[in-house]
């Protein structure tokens, strides 16, 4: 069975500001940087680490050494 008391409404909430529009010349020109570094460093030639000819130097031909020593 259900007992019914007397009905509580609860509390308007507070109207919602609206967000504001006009950002500062700074922020806006961090962001863009920001971008423009994110895309450079997500380019092709920030994954290619030799060149054409492949590595020039000598190879690592030494054996295999106990926890890097």
């Amino acid at each position: 069975m259900c007992i019914s008391g007397p009905k509580i409404e609860a509390p308007k909430p507070p109207p919602i500001q609206a967000a504001p529009q006009e950002q500062d010349a700074i922020v806006t020109n961090s962001r863009e940087e920001e971008l423009r570094r994110r895309r450079a460093a997500a380019g092709r030639k920030s994954t290619i680490l030799t060149g054409s000819q492949g590595t020039t130097g000598a190879a690592s031909t030494t054996g295999k050494s106990l926890l890097g020593q």
